[in-house]
């Protein structure tokens, strides 16, 4: 029994020092920046009148003038729309907390109206909102497509009616000293939900489902391609522990394990 305590304690102690020495990193919510295009009409009228009337005991005389105007327009204008996606980081972060290597902080939202620095991830840094940051995890949406398909079954009265979201992101793990891109990917996620119907009856998908399907499966990838390129224990956490001669110090560590 005392053996199994110092063990566990051991045990305790040593993973308690693999966390202290993680690298902490900043998951950004997905940027997004897309081309809108709206319809406008137009249509401005106005008319101006005016009356004037004079009179004498020999004369009188009576002006009147009427001026109208009319103007209409239609067509479309575009503009760029950027902005975060609130969604699909959560389990981003999860599947990187599950793995032990990482310590993550809270990044500040993006909340500047001048959405042109928004992919500006540099001055992001610089302006402090990634505190405590070792590194930033900057992810942008590349592909976002949802598709309400309904189609039949070949050979029976049935028919299936599904909501599909696909979507894809970029990402790029940013050193918040130097500024280095320690990784760079691209991870997607899908989530659908299907339904077999007969006749002409149509029910409201799932949409939540959809959502939590797509942001599992893109936590996922984006955790097992980010610990495919980078290595914690590269991160600077690892790189104080470096001596004035450039030797890294070893520490060896005796784990027992109590069967």
């Amino acid at each position: 029994m005392l053996k199994y305590t110092i063990g566990l304690l051991a045990g305790l102690i040593l993973a308690g020092g693999v966390l202290a020495d993680a690298p902490k990193v900043a998951v950004t919510d997905l940027a997004y920046e897309e081309r809108v295009s709206e319809y406008f009409r137009v249509v401005v009228a106005s008319k101006k009148s005016s009356l004037k009337a004079t009179s004498s005991r020999s004369h009188g005389s009576l002006d009147a003038d009427s001026e109208s105007s009319y103007f209409e327009a239609e067509g479309t204008y575009s503009y760029i729309d950027r902005g975060e996606l609130r969604k699909f980081t959560a389990d981003i972060k999860g599947e990187m907390l599950k793995t032990g290597q990482y310590r993550l902080t809270q990044p500040h939202p993006y909340t500047s109206k001048d959405n042109e620095k928004l992919y500006d991830v540099i001055d992001r840094i610089k302006q402090g909102m990634y505190p405590g940051a070792d590194y930033v995890l900057f992810g942008s949406v590349s592909s976002l497509e949802w598709r309400d398909e309904v189609n039949p079954v070949q050979g029976t009265g049935k028919y299936t009616q599904t909501l599909a979201l696909d979507l894809v992101a970029d990402f790029s793990l940013i050193d918040t000293r130097s500024y280095e891109v320690k990784a760079a990917f691209s991870a997607s996620g899908e989530g659908q939900d299907a339904r077999f119907l007969t006749g002409g009856n149509r029910v409201v998908p799932n949409r939540g489902k959809v959502v939590r399907e797509v942001s599992k499966s893109l936590g996922e990838d984006a955790a097992r391609q980010l610990d495919a390129q980078f290595s914690p224990a590269a991160g600077p956490s690892a790189q104080n522990r470096v001596g004035t001669t450039g030797q890294t110090e070893t520490k060896k560590e005796e784990v027992i394990i109590l069967r």
